[in-house]
């Protein structure tokens, strides 16, 4: 006969079951814890503290504890207890204080503070420095370029192209043109190191011009597929020839919705009488200083990064080579890029981005 005080039933509702199977079948939970579980389901079973013991290979009073802890609070008292550890070495105000230094304030005799300039003048240790930097994503020792608008139209031309993007018209194609002009043909003056272990690819600093071209891309927003040419000028007459090859590769029945920047070739007269006698085709204009709202620049750069950079060239004949060759490649499974910013929410930003100008932002 068993002796003892008879114990409390747990019953497990199906859920806290499930829950508790998961843990106990985790290899990536805490030990403790899938132990814990195991002992509650064990327990759940009907079979006594000492045989949950000697079932786990545990203590009688490890099982006692967490059968208790369950009953009192559930699945959640099977989690460790906060502990208190030793006390805070600085309060909430230095962290504070710290942190506004480093938003507000300049380093004497320099324009960005370090984690080790920071640590020389409050006093305290770089690497609790840096931990508070990283806590609060403070980061002085970076920047980034921005430019505003001032265009008289930016929201109607704002709203005109993101709507051209997520509301495409019907019986239409929109494609984004532009033109990338003073593409460098460098020839290192040594040979490039190839990269190993450990080491990085190697060029030298200086370099042979051989000379330069323009690149004439225009990006088919629904499909991704580009359609680029190499030329030595980037007169309007150079531009016009290109968009007569758009036109004449674009089927008839469908109407031409081109994005182009401000660039003066794009509204040369010659340009715009031309313009005026082909009816299906229509420019849309991003606003000044607005280049970014132009998908063509984003292929632009992943040319630049992908084709141009670190490469070795010998001529502007290997460079114009070069592009197409990546172009053609590109073109073999060409992805769209996905937009979806709203024109609503790119005011928004602009809003907080004046809001930090002038000192106003919450």
């Amino acid at each position: 006969m068993p002796r003892g005080r008879k114990l409390t039933p747990l019953g497990l509702t199906d859920d806290q079951r499930e829950q508790l199977e998961a843990w106990s079948r985790s290899t990536s939970m805490p030990h403790g814890l899938v132990l814990r579980a195991r002992i509650i389901l064990a327990s759940a079973e009907g079979l006594t503290n000492t045989a949950v013991a000697r079932q786990l290979g545990i203590s009688l009073p490890t099982v006692g504890k967490w059968r208790k802890r369950f009953l009192d609070v559930g699945v959640q008292g099977l989690h460790d207890d906060a502990r208190p550890g030793a006390p805070r070495t600085y309060d909430d105000e230095k962290v504070a204080a710290v942190i506004h230094r480093a938003l507000h304030e300049r380093a004497k005799g320099s324009r960005t503070w370090s984690v080790r300039q920071m640590a020389d003048e409050e006093g305290i240790s770089k690497s609790t420095v840096q931990r508070w930097f990283s806590l609060f994503g403070v980061k002085p020792h970076l920047s980034k370029t921005f430019k505003l608008s001032n265009d008289p139209f930016f929201i109607e031309k704002v709203r005109d192209i993101t709507g051209l993007y997520l509301n495409p018209p019907d019986h239409a194609v929109a494609i984004c043109v532009d033109e990338r002009t003073q593409i460098q043909a460098l020839d290192r003056t040594q040979p490039i190191l190839p990269s190993g272990f450990g080491c990085a690819e190697g060029y030298t600093h200086d370099y042979i011009r051989h000379g330069t071209t323009t690149l004439f891309a225009a990006l088919d927003v629904a499909s991704g597929n580009v359609t680029a040419r190499c030329r030595k000028r980037h007169r309007h007459q150079e531009w016009l020839s290109f968009l007569r090859l758009i036109d004449r590769e674009t089927p008839e029945e469908l109407d031409l919705h081109l994005v182009c920047d401000n660039y003066a070739t794009h509204k040369h007269a010659k340009v715009r009488a031309w313009i005026a006698k082909n009816p299906r085709i229509h420019l849309h204009f991003p606003p000044t200083y607005a280049s970014w709202l132009n998908q063509v620049e984003r292929w632009l750069a992943l040319l630049s990064q992908r084709a141009i950079k670190r490469q070795t060239l010998h001529s502007v004949t290997d460079l114009k080579r070069k592009i197409m060759a990546f172009c053609e490649h590109y073109n073999e499974s060409p992805k769209p890029f996905v937009w979806v910013a709203t024109a609503d929410s790119i005011f928004e930003k602009l809003n907080q981005l004046c809001k930090h100008i002038n000192g106003t932002a919450d």
